[in-house]
Parts: structure tokens; C-alpha cells; sequence
């Protein structure tokens, strides 16, 4: 188990809360155990804590998010398990929340106890695609040496970003889409869709400071005072 000396000097490199680098460092943990599993080959990385920790976003993320072609859900609870054994062996205490399967796939939440603090975690499996591929990535961060993940391809992880953002309009989702815009990662077959995003971001009456500085380091408030009409810029250097 890390040293919590050393989440408190992270967390003061990162310029965020202890919470924050607690959990990345939980994250960092499963990920690594969870992609040692010979089943988990099959269970590509997504959402917005994957652009976090392969491609570098700033906004902290609460959640694991794959996407698998596989339908046996007893197969991805039990790699699920086995990682909780894993991570038992670094003296961190670990408890099954819930894991149950979903409509849509597999569903686990699970707490993890450092020092006296609780950490929690979710992992969220989507089996609607059997068609999504992914491919293998290393991950390097403060925390724990370099490891490699499955990763679902950079095309299709944006594609379902943006439409994550259309059906929901989180805080994060559009903070996400700003973070694909400055990174150049959008691909230009999904450009397109920028018109009608523009459209709603126009009339959506979102407080965006409240949530984002929450996930955010300090020196990126700046961008979040006025993020509607950062982020409308954004998407107008791309239409």
C-alpha cells in the first residue's frame, strides 16, 4: 500500500485533493491487477478516465469504464474477484459493495480501505457492441511502475464520448469534449456532429465551475470561469 505521506505530496504535485489522488491511485492499482487476469484481454478501456490516464486529460475521473464483447458475465465477476485479492495482498482491506450483471453488462462496486480512509470504485462493463476490438497501450503514472492495459481505439472511444455527451450533457462530458478539441483527438469522420453539440452547448444552463473544479487541478480553473464561451471557441476552430 502506498504511503499516505506520499498521496499527500502527490496530491499537492497534482494540485488537487487527497481524494483525487487516493482514488487514481485505486485506479491505478485495479487496472494494473485486472489486465494481468488471461481473460481480460477482451475488456477494452473507455470513458473519461481513459483519456485521463493514456492520453493525458486534466479532469479527474470517478469511474472504470470498458467496453468487451464478452457475454460470459460470470467470467468478468470472477477477474473482477481475483483482483480483489490481489490488491488484499498490498494490505489494503477490499469489500464487494455490488456485482451483479446488468441489461447491458456487468456492474461492480467496490470499497477499498487506506489507513482509515474508505476509497470507492466503480467498474462498469458494457456487452451491447460485439463488434469493438481494442488494442495495448502502457500506462505510466506517480503512483505504481509502468503496465499495460487493452484500450478501446482512440476513433471509437470519442465517438462514444460525444454521444455520451448528447444523451446526458454531464459537467464532465463537455469538459471531456473540450480536453478531445485541444488535444487535436478528434477524428475528422466525427466533425460533423459539432454543429448540433454547438446548438445545444447555446442553450444548456449548466453550472459548469460547480462540478469541474471538483476534478479539475487549480491551474485549470481559469478555463472553467467561463467555459461555455471557452469551449464554444473550441468547436468553432473545427466547423
Amino acid at each position: 500500500m502506498i504511503d499516505q505521506s506520499l498521496i499527500k505530496t502527490i496530491a499537492k504535485k497534482q494540485q488537487t485533493t487527497e481524494v483525487n489522488s487516493r482514488r487514481e491511485y485505486v485506479q491505478h492499482l485495479f487496472l494494473n491487477y485486472f489486465y494481468q487476469q488471461p481473460s481480460t484481454n477482451k475488456i477494452f478501456f473507455k470513458g473519461g478516465t481513459a483519456l485521463r490516464l493514456v492520453y493525458g486529460s486534466p479532469r479527474f475521473s470517478e469511474d472504470l469504464d470498458f467496453s468487451s464483447p464478452l457475454a460470459d458475465i460470470n467470467l468478468i465477476e470472477r477477474a473482477a474477484l481475483e483482483v480483489l485479492r490481489e490488491i488484499e495482498k498490498e494490505g489494503i482491506k477490499t469489500e464487494i459493495v455490488e456485482s451483479k450483471s446488468t441489461s447491458g453488462g456487468y456492474l461492480g462496486i467496490f470499497s477499498f480501505k487506506l489507513a482509515e480512509v474508505i476509497v470507492a470504485l466503480q467498474l462498469e462493463i458494457s456487452s451491447r457492441d460485439r463488434r469493438v476490438k481494442g488494442e495495448v497501450v502502457t500506462v505510466a503514472g506517480d503512483f505504481i511502475p509502468a503496465y499495460t492495459i487493452v484500450v478501446l481505439p482512440l476513433e471509437q472511444l470519442v465517438g462514444q464520448k460525444i454521444r455520451a455527451l448528447q444523451e446526458r450533457q454531464k459537467p464532465r462530458d463537455w469538459y471531456d469534449l473540450y480536453f478531445i478539441l485541444r488535444a487535436n483527438l478528434l477524428p475528422v469522420s466525427q466533425r460533423a456532429v459539432l454543429n448540433q453539440v454547438l446548438l445545444k452547448l447555446k442553450t444548456t444552463k449548466i453550472n459548469f465551475a460547480g462540478e469541474l473544479k471538483l476534478f479539475l487541478p487549480q491551474s485549470h480553473w481559469p478555463v472553467i470561469k467561463n467555459f461555455k464561451e471557452s469551449l464554444t471557441r473550441e468547436i468553432k476552430k473545427f466547423i
